[in-house]
């Protein structure tokens, strides 16, 4: 079996900076009108040497994980938004959300995956299909549900509104299109 490489954290010159001067330093990032060697000229005049390069990078990484957090509030106000309409599939929004980051993190990870072991390969495949067939499991037992419920309501009214033929089938008919209306909104989630 091969042995992964470890991952080391990312050591840079601005995480020795004084919290002041890295605020400094976020505040003139924030500056278009700064470029980054008279960034770092203003910070090596406090009397912390730094590099352009050291600022670029930073800058790099900060925009990266601010990139991260708008994709993150985007997917929750669409997750918020989803349950507030009850029109929302947890186990699809979270598949679709863990996919998707799966996704980023393939396209990046070439070495990586070149040098993972086959029988890790194997069972992180074996996991995203259980997955899917879990997915489809719990929507073949919600569709089931339904329809026992369905067939429960129209035997309680059969027996209810046994002497009021009109008002039994009026009611029978409800309960179809209610029927069909979840099945519909089931099959578009």
């Amino acid at each position: 079996m091969g042995k992964e490489r470890q991952r080391n954290r990312i050591k840079s010159r601005v995480d020795e900076l004084p919290d002041d001067i890295r605020e400094l330093l976020d505040e003139m990032l924030a500056d278009v009108n700064y470029s980054y060697k008279e960034i770092a000229d203003e910070i090596t005049d406090r009397g912390f040497n730094i590099s352009k390069s050291a600022v670029g990078r930073y800058a790099i990484r900060q925009n990266a994980i601010s990139k991260r957090l708008k994709e993150v509030a985007e997917q929750t106000r669409v997750i918020v938004e989803a349950a507030q309409n009850n029109n929302f599939d947890a186990v699809g929004a979270t598949t679709s959300m863990l996919t998707a980051g799966l996704a980023r993190k393939i396209a990046t990870a070439q070495e990586e995956i070149d040098n993972m072991p086959i029988d890790k390969a194997a069972r992180l495949v074996v996991q995203l299909e259980r997955s899917a067939v879990y997915r489809e499991k719990f929507r073949l037992q919600y569709e089931k549900g339904v329809k026992e419920a369905i067939q429960e309501v129209k035997k309680e009214l059969q027996a209810e509104l046994e002497h009021e033929p009109e008002l039994l089938l009026r009611m029978d008919e409800l309960a179809e299109r209610v029927a069909a209306r979840m099945e519909k909104r089931n099959q578009e989630g």
